[in-house]
């Protein structure tokens, strides 16, 4: 009976490593989030393409829907209870549709169209490789303007903060905030602006 008891407590014990271990953080679909996002703030909005014609057999017929997605091999590991959270997480798409972060994100493009834009364009505020906007040289402001910039900086960044961190809890997982943040700071600077300034991955400012 004990042998049989301490047999079962392990094999519990491997099933929920085995389902820790296949949760991971979705790279891509985070990368993809984030360039809607900044695309959204910064107004470089693409228009999505044609959807692609379907592939064409040598007979000139469309594929048959078996030859355009191969059947899927069967998951034993299914059966046990293995696999089901592994594939949660790996079709998982970023939300960033939550009113609290399409909010954030309202305020941002207000903002970068009344304030900050002119800011990078004349080379004063540049991009920091924490995902953060930083006044690089207020002697590219005019006098008048620096305090009002200087506010707007910071209020730009405390919105950056939340818009991180509420990605990651809007996700259902708030240990991903880091995560999200380096994702979002790599995409800030991927579509800033040819003259734009920016931080390279050991701080040194760099323009584009």
């Amino acid at each position: 009976m004990q042998r049989w008891l301490g047999t079962s407590f392990a094999a519990a014990l491997l099933l929920t490593a085995c389902v820790t271990i296949n949760v991971y953080f979705p790279a891509a679909e985070a990368k993809e989030a984030a360039k809607e996002f900044v695309d959204k703030v910064i107004g470089d909005d693409v228009p999505a393409t044609d959807a692609k014609p379907a592939p064409q057999t040598p007979g000139g017929q469309g594929a048959s829907a078996s030859l355009q997605k191969p059947a899927r091999p069967f998951n034993w590991l299914a059966l046990v209870g293995i696999g089901a959270a592994y594939a949660q997480e790996s079709g998982a798409d970023i939300n960033i549709r939550t009113p609290a972060i399409q909010a954030i994100q309202s305020r941002m493009t207000t903002r970068f169209q009344a304030q900050l834009e002119a800011g990078f364009e004349a080379g004063a505020l540049g991009l920091t490789r924490d995902g953060m906007v930083e006044v690089r040289d207020a002697s590219k402001l005019a006098l008048k303007d620096r305090v009002a910039i200087t506010q707007a900086v910071a209020d730009d960044n405390r919105d950056r903060k939340a818009v991180y961190r509420e990605v990651a809890v809007a996700n259902g997982h708030p240990e991903w905030e880091s995560q999200i943040r380096g994702t979002f700071a790599q995409q800030w600077i991927a579509s800033a602006h040819k003259g734009w300034w920016y931080q390279d991955a050991g701080g040194s400012w760099k323009q584009k």
